[in-house]
């Protein structure tokens, strides 16, 4: 489907209505104050905006789009903006309005009997999880930008995170949701049943979809028991068919306790302690590739240091671990997860990179860092590759920072040989070329040929039905339509 980004019939009139509806603090229109929502977070797209609208509430969206409907304005959803494939982000037209959630962030409640909360989109999940936490819960999402990224838009791509292993992604912790549609319409589906089959589960037609067919507003969120034990370890490993290994070793005994079981390549750790200020290696070398494994369970008294001791004794016996060290504290299990969360922002301060955001079924995952390894350095010669993520689904951020000696705009420039090298071999194992990010304004030239025939032309087909005109977020997920 293309864009149709049309000049409103009268501008000045659309703006004037939605400052009526949506008060001084509902909208934005000088440039300097929506800068900060025409970029993304990556600072790859710079688009601009007619205006951008702060609904309330629902009421207040669902009028704010009839109108925008009404002159024939494109709408850009737009929830924390942290989104890696420009999602979020509108075009340079300045046709668009961009609509920020940000102001509808209330917890609307949480049902201790049912395990669930009630959230409006605007909440960032870190807000959420604390309050989880609070009521001897807990959100299991959990994903670097926690502190920004909000509950809507964490559901409208889908997104996943460390625990995905464990709890799935967003969409398997969605019971219910409200959204409101391209015309204005509100879709009430703020259900808390676990079986409900009266036709299509429309809930999961929004999440997902990157803002293209609607606007998540509100949502039933199922959580789950707090843990009363965590250990957490960080293991040396040869390489990745020994992460696998010990993956594997975990899993055999007791698959319920993981809760993340993280990767990272050697390459990836040493920029994490050359350049992040406090990150420091507990281990007497460095390794080729390391493995982060959190257990976890909301029995107290399951004695996880015990399981967690034999597993690691017995895999280094096997030599598939070549060294470990379990957190004492809750201080030390916080500074092990740095090593691993600060992964992206080392890469960052290193220099230009490539992101491939990939998955592929977690038995080949050793083969695919393996080939994407072998591939972008014959590639381009000096390249670094720094692949980690999340092993145990088979999500693999599979990042490339430029060569020492290469300069960053011409690395950049082969940005797109560098990820159709990986895409071909994630695809030759059976892959995605988009794990958790999503497809955003980077990505759509890759549907036509991965997900084309009847898949793609019946996700035209659903979009067409709920927005003919191509208003919610276009240019995001879908190639240009050939004649």
């Amino acid at each position: 489907m293309t864009a149709v980004s049309p000049t409103p019939a009268d501008p000045t009139r659309l703006l004037e209505q939605l400052a009526q509806l949506l008060g001084p603090s509902g909208m934005l229109t000088a440039a300097g104050d929506m800068d900060p929502f025409c970029t993304d977070w990556r600072n790859l797209y710079h688009g601009r905006a007619l205006a951008v609208l702060r609904p309330a509430d629902t009421r207040e969206l669902s009028e704010a789009v009839r109108l925008c409907v009404a002159h024939g304005v494109p709408m850009v959803p737009q929830g924390g903006n942290t989104s890696m494939v420009g999602g979020a982000t509108p075009d340079d037209s300045g046709r668009e309005v961009v609509i920020c959630m940000g102001r509808m962030n209330r917890i609307r409640g949480i049902d201790p009997h049912e395990m669930t909360m009630e959230v409006e989109a605007g909440v960032p999940l870190k807000v959420a999880q604390d309050a989880a936490r609070e009521a001897g819960m807990m959100l299991p999402l959990s994903i670097s930008s926690e502190g920004s990224a909000q509950m809507g838009g964490v559901l409208a791509t889908n997104a996943g995170g460390n625990n995905t292993v464990r709890y799935g992604n967003a969409r398997e912790l969605v019971l219910g949701l409200e959204a409101v549609l391209p015309d204005g319409e509100v879709f009430h589906g703020l259900r808390r049943l676990r079986k409900d089959n009266t036709g299509y589960a429309l809930r999961q037609l929004f999440v997902g979809s990157e803002g293209t067919l609607g606007f998540i507003t509100r949502a039933i969120i199922q959580l789950q028991p707090a843990p009363k034990e965590v250990e957490v370890a960080l293991c040396a490993v040869e390489d990745a068919q020994g992460a696998l290994a010990l993956f594997s070793a975990f899993r055999t005994l007791d698959p319920a306790l993981i809760q993340a079981f993280e990767y990272m390549s050697g390459t990836g750790m040493a920029l994490v302690n050359e350049l992040i200020a406090g990150a420091s290696l507990p281990l007497e070398q460095p390794a080729p590739a390391y493995v982060l494994v959190e257990l976890a369970t909301p029995r107290p008294g399951a004695d996880l240091r015990e399981f967690m001791e034999g597993v690691l004794a017995d895999a280094m016996e096997k030599g598939i671990v070549t060294d470990a060290v379990m957190a004492e504290s809750e201080g030390q299990r916080a500074s092990l997860w740095k090593l691993r969360e600060e992964h992206a922002e080392a890469q960052k301060r290193a220099g230009a990179s490539v992101k491939n955001d990939v998955s592929v079924p977690v038995g080949r995952v050793p083969e695919l860092i393996a080939r994407a390894t072998r591939a972008c350095e014959d590639l381009i010669p000096g390249i670094r590759p720094a692949p980690f993520g999340h092993l145990g689904d088979g999500n693999i951020h599979f990042n490339l920072v430029q060569p020492v000696d290469m300069p960053a705009d011409a690395f950049l420039a082969r940005s797109h040989d560098i990820m159709d090298t990986v895409a071909d071999i994630v695809r030759d194992l059976d892959g995605s070329f988009s794990a958790e990010h999503g497809v955003g304004q980077l990505k759509p030239y890759m549907m036509t040929e991965w997900r084309g025939g009847a898949e793609l032309a019946t996700m035209r087909r659903i979009k067409a039905a709920l927005d003919p005109r191509d208003l919610m977020n276009p240019g995001k997920i879908f190639p240009p339509a050939t004649p």
